[in-house]
């Protein structure tokens, strides 16, 4: 049931994997005012109400800073502002804290978004380790990978470290969307909140394949400058390996660096998808497919069900970051295709409870009437 609160003007600045623009139906739905001002994260395109995407070369440079000033004054006059992360803009760090302190004084409150890579991600990761597993090490080892590496240098000891630190301490309210994300900002657990991932609920269910031919039909969907790091690439030879093995009883399809309405579309005829292998949670993609009935092989760890509160409902294939448990766990269930229809029965009862778009968006107002001291 909807609450009341008092109308709210919140804008949203940066977008990965479609959080923002779906967050933004959700709060003009609960009848707030909303504007998101993205890039469209890169080649996903996803929408927004202030295109800032930057284009390579000097005219694409010269774009975007013209853009930016001309946007600036839309960002002001907002009881909450939210940050999808410190680099919120396709700028170096130094130039992006004048306009953290822009809208720090032309807007009410500053929410940043612990929902992808960031200063305390790749640090408390690689260092701390609260994770058994994840992008940055496996149990006590430090990954040594190239991009792992990469974000190490990129993150630690750099400007980008110093503006992550002081828009974390100076902020408002820090919300994370994954358990991953919400230990690693621990130090700020006084203002942090751990609010799910949302999802809009689709109109029509995935049509997959099995119960139309027999064969259990996995996707994969690669972003090949990161497969080695999110581990598409393992979970992917596994499953070709399985193929190989039983060719009547499954199938493989990959899409490879597309934008997100053809991902979409290519993965509806699935029945199950390969996302995350370091990852404890699903997130965005998985959410989406599960919300559509396509069971998630992929990261379903107990802590990922415990932050939820969850008991009854198990609809993750949950595997470790290991070839040899993703290939068992995808040839059971091609062995025990009977288990298809109850795990995508719950993958959409999964996602209706915990991250239906119009519960989340009540979640963010809640928490936003808390940190302004609003009264409902």
């Amino acid at each position: 049931m909807q609450k009341y609160h008092k109308k709210m003007r919140i804008l949203l600045l940066g977008d990965y994997s479609n959080v923002h623009a779906t967050l933004a139906e959700g709060f003009k739905a609960l009848g707030h005012d909303c504007l998101v001002a993205s890039d469209g994260d890169g080649w996903k395109n996803y929408p927004r109400d202030i295109d800032l995407k930057r284009e390579y070369g000097l005219q694409g440079k010269m774009s975007y800073l013209w853009r930016l000033m001309k946007a600036l004054p839309q960002m002001k006059g907002y009881d909450v502002v939210q940050l999808i992360n410190p680099m919120f803009l396709e700028l170096k760090a130094e130039r992006i804290l004048p306009i953290y302190r822009y809208l720090r004084r032309n807007n009410g409150k500053v929410v940043l978004g612990s929902f992808g890579m960031d200063y305390y991600w790749v640090y408390v990761n690689s260092y701390q380790r609260p994770l058994r597993y994840g992008d940055f090490n496996f149990g006590d080892q430090m990954r040594t990978d190239a991009e792992a590496e990469f974000y190490r240098r990129e993150w630690i000891g750099t400007p980008k470290e110093k503006l992550n630190r002081i828009i974390a301490e100076d902020c408002d309210g820090i919300v994370a969307e994954l358990y991953e994300y919400w230990v690693t900002y621990q130090q700020f657990k006084e203002k942090m909140q751990f609010i799910p991932a949302p999802i809009k609920m689709p109109t029509k269910l995935a049509e997959g394949s099995y119960a139309k031919n027999g064969v259990v039909r996995l996707f994969a969907g690669i972003n090949k400058a990161r497969s080695a790091y999110k581990g598409t690439d393992i979970m992917l030879k596994a499953a070709q390996a399985v193929q190989e093995k039983y060719p009547d009883q499954l199938q493989v399809q990959v899409a490879e660096d597309v934008p997100f309405a053809q991902y979409q579309e290519m993965m509806n005829s699935s029945d199950a998808i390969l996302d995350q292998l370091y990852s404890y949670t699903p997130a965005m993609n998985s959410l989406l497919a599960m919300s559509k009935g396509i069971i998630n092989i992929g990261g379903g760890e107990p802590e990922n069900y415990e932050i939820l509160g969850e008991t009854e409902l198990r609809p993750i294939i949950n595997v470790q970051p290991t070839y040899e448990s993703c290939y068992e766990e995808i040839e059971k269930l091609v062995l025990h295709p009977e288990r298809i229809p109850l795990l995508q029965q719950q993958s959409i009862d999964y996602v209706k409870k915990h991250h239906d778009y119009l519960k989340v968006a009540q979640q963010y107002i809640d928490f936003y009437q808390t940190i302004s001291g609003t009264p409902s």
